[in-house]
């Protein structure tokens, strides 16, 4: 930290126009202050100061040495404070996928709040991410593969699959698929995104491969949306793993074909690869990390 205390005590110096009174102001004696700047402009080549017996002032290379300094040396100074009081502050913007963030991701957002009451969040819930992209956002989380957009890709839960589930009310009203065929003859809840409906839910086994065409009087571009018509038992959902996983857990939903492995989900999130990931991002990325680990 020798090169930082040079620093310190030529920014001291410069301001109070005297050798003397920057060693007062630091404990140290006016040769170790002559010293520091002494090795300062051996390693810059230039002359900092113009010395005389009467006066002490600096040279033009001084003046921008200085004004370079100070607002380093305030940063450094700001970040040994942050160190020292074991915050993580700032602001950071999120966007969250609907259904994981209004149900689980919001709570655990809350949880890091109290962890660090310094961070201050700005939270925007949506399944489309493509006009999130124009935004300044430090994370994402998304379902599926990461777009091309210039952003890093994380994985979070990089084995989550899509799950058959519908509400006890349905079942008991119109029966229980045991195939994937079946779903052809029950009310399905589809998902539309990007104007695109998403009828084709494609599962496997063993090997095997099976893509069934489905349709229903109800079709939402909302995932939330399709979590709650499936908990009125308006139908049979095909939702991440994630999503309905508490549902799953208090049996307001129940799960069907367990035998069927339903498409890959995986829950990624995205930064913006041009930004070093801040204290507080990474704080966060752990904490959601935990949290999704458990659910």
């Amino acid at each position: 930290m020798k090169a930082l205390q040079d620093l310190q005590l030529f920014v001291r110096a410069a301001r109070a126009a005297s050798f003397s009174e920057a060693a007062r102001a630091l404990d140290l004696s006016p040769a170790a202050v002559s010293a520091a700047i002494k090795r300062l402009e051996a390693e810059l080549g230039t002359p900092l100061f113009l010395r005389s017996t009467r006066q002490l002032r600096l040279t033009q290379a001084g003046e921008q040495f200085l004004q370079a300094c100070e607002p380093g040396l305030e940063l450094i100074h700001h970040g040994r404070e942050a160190l020292a009081q074991g915050q993580i502050q700032g602001r950071l913007h999120i966007a969250l996928p609907s259904d994981l963030g209004r149900n689980q991701a919001l709570d655990w957002l809350l949880g890091f709040r109290q962890l660090h009451p310094g961070v201050e969040l700005r939270i925007q819930v949506a399944d489309r991410l493509a006009g999130l992209l124009r935004e300044q956002l430090d994370l994402a989380l998304r379902y599926g593969a990461p777009p091309e957009s210039g952003l890093v890709a994380l994985p979070l839960a990089p084995d989550n699959r899509r799950v058959l589930c519908a509400a006890p009310a349905y079942l008991a009203r119109r029966g229980r698929p045991q195939h994937p065929d079946e779903l052809r003859d029950h009310d399905c809840l589809c998902f539309a995104i990007q104007d695109q409906l998403h009828r084709l839910w494609r599962f496997e086994r063993d090997g095997q491969t099976l893509q069934v065409e489905v349709g229903g009087p109800l079709a939402v571009d909302d995932g939330d949306a399709v979590r709650r018509l499936a908990l009125a038992g308006a139908g049979i959902a095909y939702k991440s793993a994630l999503d309905v996983a508490p549902d799953l857990q208090a049996g307001r939903l129940e799960r069907l074909c367990p035998d069927w492995l339903g498409e890959p989900a995986p829950l990624t999130l995205l930064t913006p690869e041009r930004r070093s990931l801040r204290p507080a991002v990474r704080a966060l990325i752990e904490h959601l990390q935990r949290h999704i680990a458990t659910a």
